[in-house]
C-alpha cells in the first residue's frame, strides 16, 4: 500500500490561506453586524449605533415579523411557489431559444438574434406592460407573478447560446442519423452539456423572482397572493407610518432599524441556502458562456 505524500507546507502556501481567511471574514462581517443589529433594541440602537455585539438584546422585529396574526407563512409559500415555477419555465424556454439560435441547419437565426437583441437596448415603457398584462388576464392570479418576468431576458438567452455554439455539431449530426428529433437532441444532449451555464441562468431568475415585488404592486389586489418582499415591504411601511404619527415613547421604541435589519435576514435566507448548490456551476458557465462566440 502507497503512503499518501504529505503536503509541503511552505511560507508562500501559508500567506495564502492567511490573506483568503482575512478577505472570507470581511465579506462574512457585513452580514453578522446585519444580524447583530436585527437582534438590538431601538433605544441602543440609539444610544451606541451599529455594534457587532449588542448592549442590549431584542428580538422585537422577529416578533412582529413571525407574529399570530402575521400573514409571512402566506407570503413565504407564494414566493417558493412564484420561484420554483416562474425559474423552471424560464430556464426551459430561454434554453430552447439558445438552442434554436445556435442551430447552424435554422433559416434567419441571425435575424431572430437581432429580434431578440431589441429589448436589450430599448423599453415599450409602463404602460404598454401593463395593458399587455390585462389584455392576458394577468392580475389577481399566481400567473401575475410569474408570466411578466419570464418573457423574457435576451442576455440570460445569449449567455446560453454562447456556450452551446462551444458543443460540437457532430453531436447534433450523429444524433440525427440515429433518428433523434430536435426535441430529444436539446433535452438529451445540449442541456445536459450546458449544464454549468443552465444552472448560473436559472440562478439568476431565482433571485430575480425571490425579490420581485413590483409585479404584486401592480398586478395583485388580492391579499392571499402577495409575495414575501411585498408583505414585508407593507410592514416596514406600516412601521415607519406609526413611527411618525404615533405620540410618545412608545412610538420611538419601535424597531425601526432592527425591523430593516431583520427583514433583509428573513428575505435571503432561501437564496443564502440556494448559492452553495449551484456555485461549482457559476464561474465556469459565467465565463465560457460570455466569451464563447
Amino acid at each position: 500500500m502507497r503512503k499518501r505524500k504529505l503536503k509541503r507546507i511552505t511560507i508562500p502556501g501559508i500567506l495564502n490561506h492567511i490573506v483568503i481567511a482575512i478577505l472570507a471574514i470581511l465579506c462574512a462581517l457585513p452580514m453578522i453586524l446585519v444580524f447583530a443589529i436585527s437582534i438590538t433594541s431601538s433605544g441602543a440602537i440609539r444610544m451606541d449605533g451599529y455594534q457587532l455585539i449588542p448592549s442590549e438584546f431584542s428580538f422585537e422585529a422577529y416578533r412582529m415579523i413571525f407574529s399570530t396574526n402575521s400573514s409571512i407563512y402566506q407570503g413565504y409559500f407564494i414566493s417558493t411557489i412564484v420561484t420554483v415555477v416562474g425559474t423552471f419555465i424560464a430556464i426551459t424556454i430561454t434554453g430552447m431559444a439558445a438552442f434554436t439560435l445556435q442551430n447552424k441547419n435554422v433559416r434567419y437565426r441571425n435575424a431572430l438574434a437581432f429580434y431578440f437583441f431589441i429589448p436589450m437596448v430599448f423599453n415599450a415603457g409602463l404602460v404598454p406592460w401593463f395593458m399587455m398584462n390585462r389584455a392576458l388576464g394577468l392580475q389577481n392570479n399566481i400567473w401575475a407573478l410569474i408570466v411578466p418576468s419570464l418573457l423574457f431576458s435576451s442576455f440570460n438567452m445569449f449567455l446560453c447560446r454562447n456556450f452551446m455554439r462551444g458543443i460540437p455539431d457532430s453531436l447534433m449530426e450523429s444524433a440525427k442519423l440515429d433518428g433523434a428529433t430536435e426535441i430529444t437532441i436539446a433535452f438529451r444532449i445540449y442541456f445536459p452539456l450546458s449544464t454549468p451555464v443552465l444552472a448560473t441562468v436559472a440562478l439568476f431568475y431565482a433571485v430575480a423572482y425571490w425579490n420581485d415585488w413590483f409585479n404584486a404592486i401592480m398586478l395583485v389586489n388580492d391579499h392571499n397572493l402577495y409575495p414575501l418582499q411585498y408583505m414585508l415591504h407593507q410592514i416596514q411601511s406600516e412601521l415607519e407610518s406609526l413611527r411618525r404619527l404615533g405620540p410618545g415613547i412608545a412610538a420611538r421604541n419601535l424597531p425601526g432599524e432592527a425591523m430593516r435589519m431583520a427583514t433583509v435576514i428573513v428575505t435571503i435566507g432561501p437564496i443564502v441556502l440556494l448559492y452553495p448548490y449551484l456555485q461549482k456551476y457559476f464561474v465556469k458557465g459565467l465565463i465560457i458562456g460570455g466569451v464563447k462566440g
